[in-house]
């Protein structure tokens, strides 16, 4: 069924989706004013990918992996193309997909609930939300921004394909029946080829696409067979650069995609110990960072005593939503159901949660519409304390910075960036600009001094100096750090390492000088190339 409108409410309602999109506009911009968001290691390597693009070199997926593809970096490269390399356009292409995902979240909203006054309230409070919905729309980490719009479309789109085939083809259009017959079939491949799309560019997508198929076959009950027909047949084209980029590795591309190459911060000895972890972080964990309780790096988050009425009207949105609706509904069955059988369950950021927050936020706008009805415009005062909830906790890790509004859920890889420009002049310098580093060290180094100073990731960053070999993602970059004659060694936060490099650079005969610049340490002037390898050091074989 679709909505309704009355004559003024179709003349104010771009007027005021317009006015929630420029607010969010604003608190974007602020942040970036601010520089409240780091630009961190994921962020550099699509960065590096995108210009790689522009110089002719392409890649299929995030490099160093079998899963999420290249779509963003692609978006990237283009608006480099025109507004140049520089973090702040990665960033507005992130704002971009962001106003997206806003207004096709009006549509579904629309479509699911039938009231444009939802539509508005949804969009409302998805334009000013908890920080986790906020940093991940804002940093990229290769594709959570276009899961979420390729997800709203799925909704939106899927939810046109079953009101038209229940319907009687006059009901339609003016047209003839043929004509209108074409236009679903259009709409069908459409479907197909955002979700195979959305399938490579972020697996994430498949908790949009589980409920929605699924409600799509039951909804029509085989009426609409040619459309199945389509829409599967546009899921294959859609997907063609995952199966292309996973030519001869499918096996291993599905157990990326299950999430084997998470490495989890715990795990258990047996399958049901697991699952019992990972239900815990589900609800301890996952659910405290979607509603805004904590920040995603950490157990720090806003006052807590501002969250009682938003938690309240969030839990009660949920318990009365998540019984109302099958497909909304769905995308939070799948995802629990994911998170809690996969190694994705270990991950205690939230970030695989961000799909939640379009049927959470329906939800609420529906409630309180609902208590409107029943009790007043005093109501209104419920979603001014949501959004007071939310920007003080956005101010409060924008104005503490480090770490400012950061992807590092670890404190050890918590860098203060904002020392970087220094250390690319102090490489420059020296004419150090080979060496070794960890992972959250090399990428952003490499983009910001236009890959003239390359550090490839042979150091360990974990405390208790754990290190795996797929955080050299680039292996050109190996090749040139190995013909240098002197390189140089970076660690950022890590004592015990300090004192470990000294000791087995002394131990090789190696003289070499120190320098400290912000969180970064610099072991310079070597006396001849070693490697991490040569010191002893973990190489994760």
């Amino acid at each position: 069924m679709h909505a309704k409108l009355s004559a003024t409410d179709k003349h104010y309602i771009p007027t005021i989706i317009c006015l929630i999109l420029l607010g969010a506009t604003l608190l974007k911009s602020v942040l970036l004013v601010l520089d409240a968001i780091p630009f961190n290691s994921d962020e550099a390597i699509v960065a590096l990918m995108a210009r790689h693009i522009l110089r002719g070199e392409w890649s299929w997926f995030f490099y160093g992996q079998a899963y999420m593809g290249s779509l963003d970096a692609c978006l990237i490269a283009i608006a480099f193309r025109f507004l140049g390399e520089r973090v702040l356009t990665i960033r507005l292409v992130q704002m971009a997909l962001f106003l997206l995902i806003l207004a096709t979240g009006y549509r579904v909203a629309l479509c699911f609930t039938s009231r444009w006054s939802v539509g508005a309230l949804t969009v409302l409070l998805m334009a000013f939300p908890p920080v986790l919905l906020t940093l991940y729309t804002t940093a990229t980490l290769g594709g959570y921004g276009e899961a979420l719009l390729i997800g709203n479309l799925l909704l939106w789109w899927g939810k046109c394909l079953a009101d038209r085939a229940g319907k009687p083809l006059a009901d339609l259009t003016a047209e003839n029946a043929k004509d209108a017959q074409k236009i679903d079939y259009r709409l069908w491949l459409c479907w197909g080829l955002i979700g195979g799309l959305g399938f490579w560019a972020f697996g994430l997508v498949l908790v949009y696409l589980i409920p929605a198929g699924g409600w799509l076959l039951w909804r029509l009950r085989g009426r609409a067979w040619k459309g199945y027909l389509l829409g599967a047949l546009g899921f294959v084209i859609g997907s063609l650069p995952w199966w292309l980029g996973n030519m001869g590795r499918v096996e291993i591309a599905i157990a990326e995609l299950l999430g084997t190459a998470v490495r989890s911060t715990a795990v258990a000895e047996t399958f049901l110990g697991n699952v019992s972890m990972r239900l815990f972080n589900f609800f301890v964990f996952g659910l405290t960072v979607l509603f805004g309780l904590r920040f995603p790096w950490g157990m720090e988050g806003p006052p807590l005593w501002l969250a009682v009425l938003p938690l309240a009207l969030y839990l009660g949105a949920l318990l009365r939503g998540l019984r109302r609706s099958f497909v909304l509904g769905g995308i939070w069955g799948t995802l629990l159901l994911g998170f809690v059988l996969t190694p994705f369950g270990g991950d205690p950021s939230g970030r695989y949660f961000l799909p939640l927050y379009l049927p959470l936020f329906i939800f609420t706008a529906e409630l309180i519409m609902k208590l409107r009805e029943r009790t007043g415009k005093w109501v209104w005062a419920l979603p001014g304390v949501v959004l007071i909830f939310n920007l003080a906790g956005t101010a409060h890790a924008a104005l503490r910075n480090p770490p400012g509004i950061t992807t590092q859920f670890e404190a050890i890889t918590q860098i203060d960036h904002r020392y970087d420009t220094a250390l690319i002049a102090f490489l420059r310098e020296q004419n150090e600009k080979y060496g070794y580093t960890n992972y959250w060290v090399a990428y952003p180094i490499a983009f910001l001094s236009g890959e003239e100073i390359i550090l490839v990731p042979r150091l360990p960053y974990k405390e208790d100096l754990r290190y795996t070999p797929r955080d050299d993602r680039y292996a050109p970059y190996g090749d040139l750090v190995a013909s240098s004659p002197s390189p140089v060694y970076i660690t950022t936060n890590h004592p015990r390492l300090d004192e470990l490099l000294r000791h087995r650079l002394k131990e090789a005969g190696v003289t070499f000088m120190e320098t400290q610049i912000g969180d970064y340490h610099i072991f310079h002037a070597l006396s001849r190339h070693v490697t991490p390898a040569a010191l002893g050091l973990p190489t994760g074989e």
